[in-house]
């Protein structure tokens, strides 16, 4: 079992524990009292809806042998640490508990509203057809050797003690790279501080999270602190890129160069995109080929390229990945091309599902009303018949997108099922109803042109039963996650396989079960 001397894991600390001892010994940090084990120290966070310092009693009663908080605690009978940031001292006591494994990697991190998980996939092909022995970090798994571990039901960077828990295993592993996806809630709660980044890669700035970050400028600012980590990077045996990859054609790029040149000459800029004048440019693109063929230019270096990836928005993700790789760490173009050429698909991402009908199904994860435009795009490009998206709009997030994602699709799409997508403890009924309000805004009719099912089983099964021959039916916004929120419940549930249960029952095929949710029963 890992266990750390108390006083030698806060020696960086500029705070100090009441009541440490020499003799006590940390086997784990928790940030959840429920989870905590003899030997753990805990940390009590502080949110929208919760209060981690009323758990103490709880934790120590679990085993804690020491506590982190914010707050002065009148009685405690382990040691106590009172700091400012809760979530920064997280961060940095699970560093420290691993020796700061960070140091020992080269790490890439990317960030971004669409395209993040595709651009670390690709990121991760190109080192990998290299030699590079490298790691990864996403929303949909981490991957260390030969082992692919879960990250979660739901989409975000995992907490810092599995983020530096990762890393660690990685160095134990050999590995001598990182890519991290890096969401903004993981960036804006310090779960990615102290992972000593060297290059930092965005694909674009666009509407989301604004219901926890509050306006575009705040959520685009949470985005910015992986850039800044740059510059407090400690230097490593391989040396400190330092390398800032942004995207030219992007509404984020002139705060993000802004914020980069602030931080002084050590930290360097390249830029990509489709216009002139980019350090890393796509030309020569192919709209015919089925997948994407275009040629990157960097200067003199020019690369071929052929990807498996559909929709012509993947181009920007593999001009990122070839800007951090082929610019960033001098990989030789040959390998550029065989990461790229290597990688099939991402879960979940234009994921076609395949039974043998003469119409085509597909399961994205658009979720904001840019993804949704980009994935409606697509389909469309996809077929000379109709389109007919089902998507919806989660729950106790930005409220202000429901009528954007339904205005972009019933202009996009000649069909659209709105639908259940995580409505947590809201009204499934009020969420629909605000994104009917979007549609009919754009003069479609309902029962004509948009219908609103509840049950997202069913209306997989209604788009499924609306297709004819050469059409396109895209059910968006779950992609390859495996739960959805009713209330404060999860349950089982993958678009995938509902897609293959609904194409199963129309051909009289084997196939899954329809998964249950609860509107089933209204």
């Amino acid at each position: 079992m890992h266990q750390v001397n108390l006083q030698q894991l806060v020696s960086n600390f500029p705070q100090t524990f009441s009541g440490v001892s020499h003799q006590t010994n940390i086997s784990g940090i928790v940030l959840d009292s429920r989870k905590v084990k003899p030997g753990d120290i805990f940390v009590a966070l502080e949110g929208g809806s919760f209060d981690g310092h009323q758990y103490i009693p709880e934790a120590v009663g679990r085993g804690a042998v020491a506590v982190v908080g914010t707050r002065p605690i009148a009685e405690i009978n382990v040691p106590y640490l009172e700091v400012q940031d809760g979530r920064l001292a997280l961060a940095q006591l699970s560093a420290a508990f691993y020796d700061f494994p960070g140091r020992e990697l080269t790490v890439i991190g990317v960030t971004g509203t669409d395209g993040k998980t595709t651009t670390a996939n690709l990121i991760f092909e190109i080192l990998g057809a290299s030699g590079i022995q490298a790691g990864m970090i996403s929303t949909v798994n981490a991957q260390i050797g030969g082992r692919v571990l879960d990250t979660g039901f739901h989409v975000t960077t995992p907490e810092a003690p599995d983020v530096q828990q990762y890393f660690a295993e990685m160095v134990t592993a050999g590995i001598t790279h990182v890519v991290l996806e890096a969401t903004s809630h993981g960036l804006e709660q310090q779960r990615v501080a102290y992972c000593e980044f060297d290059l930092a890669v965005v694909t674009n700035i666009t509407h989301e999270h604004l219901d926890y970050h509050g306006s575009y400028d705040a959520y685009r600012s949470a985005k910015g602190r992986l850039f800044s980590q740059l510059a407090v990077t400690h230097s490593k045996k391989r040396g400190n890129p330092r390398l800032a990859v942004l995207h030219q054609d992007d509404i984020s790029y002139e705060y993000l160069r802004d914020l980069v040149q602030d931080l002084g000459p050590d930290v360097q800029i390249v830029t990509y995109g489709l216009q002139a004048g980019v350090g890393v440019r796509g030309e020569k693109i192919d709209p015919l080929f089925h997948g994407l063929r275009f040629t990157a230019r960097a200067g003199d270096l020019q690369i071929a390229i052929e990807s498996n990836l559909i929709g012509a928005y993947n181009i920007p993700n593999c001009l990122a990945a070839i800007a951090a790789t082929a610019v960033g760490l001098g990989v030789e173009g040959n390998f550029v091309q065989q990461g790229i050429s290597a990688m099939q698909s991402i879960p979940g991402r234009m994921e076609v599902i395949d039974l043998g009908q003469d119409f085509m199904a597909i399961v994205d994860f658009a979720h904001t009303p840019n993804a949704l435009q980009r994935a409606l795009q697509t389909a469309r490009q996809l077929t000379k018949g109709r389109v007919i998206a089902i998507f919806g709009s989660a729950g106790l997030r930005d409220r202000t997108k429901r009528r954007m994602m339904a205005e972009v699709s019933a202009q996009l799409a000649d069909i659209s099922v709105l639908t259940a997508e995580d409505p947590r403890t809201e009204s499934l009924d009020v969420i629909l109803a605000e994104m009917a309000e979007g549609a009919q805004s754009k003069d479609v009719q309902e029962g004509e042109s948009f219908w609103r099912i509840p049950d997202r089983g069913e209306a997989i099964r209604h788009a499924i039963h609306q297709a004819e021959p050469g059409d396109v039916v895209i059910s968006c916004g779950k992609g390859h996650e495996q739960s959805m929120c009713f209330g404060d419940v999860e349950y089982p549930w993958d678009d995938r396989i509902a897609m293959r249960a609904a194409l199963s029952e129309l051909l009289g095929v084997e196939g899954p079960q329809m998964p249950y949710l609860p509107t089933q029963d209204e």
